[in-house]
């Protein structure tokens, strides 16, 4: 039973997001505060500065030696079969088209568990439920944030990228220059080949010089260390990426704000798509979790807290990336 007093953590815990979210909205539609090139510019800075530190402070506190094997699978293959549910659906009703997949992916498996679901799983469970939560947001920022930005980054470059004719031929014409055995030319590397590997080193360039890369990969280093010998920031630092990472989800939801008032309409996909995704979201999500769940032998409390956090509302971190990347931003404003 959830007592009022529970009830108040939650509000107090989720209505600070949407005051930013609100005063955001209101600067633009009514105070014109800010340009469009402003309302981009402080995206950026969300998507390159606070979400990192965020992803980092986030990881660096959690113990990594005590992570429930069972949920961390099931949360894995929860994800895993939304990627291939989303990629079939798409490759029949859309030809294969990435944007939708990263989409769906971010509204079916992607929960607001940092800030919503820690408290409502505190009140509804207790503070094992909240710790178990914790473990899913460590997992959300290390693995599945990561692969988001790589989906983003591949489908930018399908979109946009064209391999230049005299890197395709530099590319070939060592293969082609090679002596032909049995009268029949083996030709090796295939544009399309070519492309795909273009495409994938550009990608991973850009993967590597990304700060959500690095902050990822410094946390889980840094948690290990700590956990391992107890080792702490000096006061300093700590104090410094706490003052910074806090701001983090308050930033993002001024960022959505903004986007929102720079649309005709607060839903600003529309009411069919808005409706299809509190489907994917509340329906999907939920369904797919409870399959590996049960195939895993989740039980009681540890069960019950795998499928609540699915059915969460989509957290905030994949509206900054899709509004960084244009993909699909309007429906995920409105998830």
């Amino acid at each position: 039973m959830i007592s009022l007093a529970d009830v108040y953590h939650v509000m107090a815990a989720t209505i600070p997001l949407y005051v930013a979210m609100i005063l955001a909205y209101i600067s633009v539609k009514w105070w014109k505060l800010f340009t469009p090139d402003q309302c981009s510019g402080i995206n950026k800075f969300v998507a390159r500065f606070s979400i990192p530190l965020l992803s980092f402070q986030v990881i660096s506190t959690n113990n990594p030696y005590k992570m429930n094997v069972k949920l961390v699978c099931a949360d894995f293959a929860q994800k895993l079969f939304a990627f291939f549910a989303l990629a079939v659906i798409t490759k029949i009703r859309s030809r294969g088209n990435l944007s939708w997949i990263i989409t769906g992916l971010s509204l079916s498996s992607l929960p607001n568990t940092l800030i919503l679901g820690i408290p409502i799983l505190r009140a509804m469970y207790g503070d094992e439920a909240a710790m178990l939560l914790t473990q899913i947001v460590v997992l959300q920022s290390l693995i599945w944030y990561n692969l988001l930005l790589f989906l983003f980054e591949v489908n930018a470059m399908k979109e946009a990228y064209t391999a230049p004719p005299t890197e395709v031929a530099e590319l070939e014409a060592p293969q082609e220059a090679q002596p032909k055995e049995g009268g029949h030319e083996e030709k090796i590397t295939t544009p399309r080949k070519t492309k795909i590997m273009l495409i994938l080193l550009t990608v991973g360039r850009k993967l590597i010089v990304n700060p959500n890369t690095h902050a990822t990969v410094l946390g889980l280093v840094w948690a290990s260390i700590r956990f391992r010998w107890g080792l702490q920031l000096p006061k300093i630092v700590d104090r410094s990426i706490s003052i910074l990472a806090d701001g983090g989800l308050g930033m993002a939801m001024f960022s959505l704000g903004l986007f929102m008032a720079s649309q005709a309409s607060i839903i600003a996909c529309g009411t069919r798509m808005a409706v299809l995704a509190m489907a994917i979201k509340f329906v999907g999500g939920p369904a797919l979790m409870a399959v590996p769940a049960v195939a895993i032998g989740l039980r009681g409390t540890l069960f019950r807290v795998a499928i609540v956090q699915a059915a969460l509302p989509q957290g905030i971190v994949p509206f900054v990336f899709a509004k960084e990347y244009n993909v699909h931003p309007d429906i995920l404003s409105t998830g």
